[in-house]
């Protein structure tokens, strides 16, 4: 008995001294248990699953009520009031004369409301709104709703038919301006479209952005982002925002049902509406270069071993007496180089070529039956040309 408790507590003190020394190694030597068990051919313990996480009950994919918060307040109503003079034909009250005379040709006016939206912008510390062209064209009184329920008067600064853009002023106090994303937009971005659409009042749709840069008109050197946030109509003018809350674009148009179109609409980008407003409010409207031609997608056979994203522009016309006919530009020319910038497509060129000044010099390149060359332009101020009729926001 007693052997037996001797061998017991010999055991148990050298089991006693291997955790000791266990401890003190693993103190020391973090991982030697793992490192031991490589060797020994043992394998690596399983490793522990992650504590779930919990969602966030305020941002991301939950809620987009703060972006909301925070944009909100920017966006106005806008209802401009239009006097709208229509023929008609006065018919005699006697039977008689009616018979015997017809009906007098007449006009008569009568007011006709526009509904839109627009955004309460930073410009020189005053109260400038940003808001479409359409929203505004021929009103002859202009109210803005505010956020906080204020009405304000509104006074047209300038327009801008061709980017569809207006600038308002209105005299208010403590107006809160938006404020304007500066990460570029990618395809796949949530954005939340804010407006008053059928004038009822503020409504926050949510969608992502389908597409940038879409033309839709050839001859323009605007751009769009296409969105499936629902636009409808009064929401022109309105905010595009992302899911901080800033400002990416404001709401233009729709493609409609009767076009068999779901979920198509459009907005004008942020970048291209600063560029408009900072124009409008210094000197009252847009200039624009020109070059004075038109362009189209270089083609590229599907078999010539190039991409099908050929670099460069197809010029397809020239306009007679215009900077590019004078410089000796020649339809069927491919354009690759305007001044020290590459060209990407006719899109871009255009965009380039409209942010030169009237007047100015520049270097155009490119390739006139597989020859290079280069030649000076003077550019002119683009002339008065119509976005076209669109469908309304």
């Amino acid at each position: 008995m007693k052997h037996a408790a001797g061998t017991l507590l010999f055991i148990a003190r050298f089991a006693i001294l291997g955790l000791a020394m266990a401890f003190v190694v693993g103190l020391f030597w973090p991982g030697s248990g793992e490192h031991l068990r490589e060797r020994f051919g043992l394998g690596a313990a399983a490793p522990t699953a992650p504590a779930a996480r919990s969602p966030h009950p305020g941002s991301g994919p939950v809620s987009y009520a703060d972006a909301v918060a925070a944009a909100a307040p920017s966006v106005v109503n806008i209802y401009a009031n239009r006097i709208v003079t229509e023929q008609a034909v006065r018919m005699y009250d006697n039977p008689v004369l009616q018979q015997l005379f017809g009906g007098q040709p007449t006009t008569f006016q009568h007011r006709e409301q526009t509904l839109g939206s627009g955004v309460i912008v930073s410009a020189q510390g005053q109260g400038y709104v940003l808001t479409n062209n359409h929203v505004i064209a021929h009103a002859a009184d202009i109210q803005v709703l505010l956020y906080d329920g204020r009405i304000a008067k509104a006074s047209l600064v300038g327009a801008d038919e061709e980017s569809d853009l207006a600038v308002l002023k209105i005299d208010a106090s403590n107006l809160p301006v938006i404020h304007i994303a500066e990460q570029p937009l990618r395809p796949g971005d949530v954005v939340l479209a804010i407006g008053n659409p059928l004038g009822l009042n503020q409504t926050v749709t949510m969608g992502i952005v389908s597409a940038i840069g879409r033309q839709l008109n050839s001859s323009s050197a605007e751009d769009f982002i296409q969105t499936d946030a629902a636009i409808n109509l009064g929401n022109s003018g309105g905010a595009l925002v992302n899911a901080e809350g800033e400002l990416v674009g404001i709401n233009t148009l729709l493609i409609g049902k009767a076009a068999g179109a779901e979920g198509i609409g459009f907005a004008i980008p942020v970048t291209t509406a600063k560029k408009v407003l900072d124009q409008i409010i210094a000197t009252g409207h847009v200039v624009r270069g020109w070059l004075g031609a038109d362009y189209a997608f270089v083609p590229v056979a599907a078999n010539g071993g190039l991409p099908g994203a050929a670099r460069g522009a197809l010029v397809t016309m020239v306009y007679p007496g215009g900077p590019a006919a004078l410089a000796g530009i020649r339809p069927r020319d491919i354009l690759l180089r305007i001044g020290a910038d590459d060209i990407l497509d006719p899109a871009d060129l255009r965009r380039r070529e409209a942010a030169l000044k009237p007047g100015s010099t520049v270097t155009v390149s490119g390739l006139r039956n597989g020859t290079p060359f280069h030649l000076d332009v003077t550019l002119v101020q683009r002339p008065a040309m119509s976005a076209g009729s669109m469908p309304d926001g």
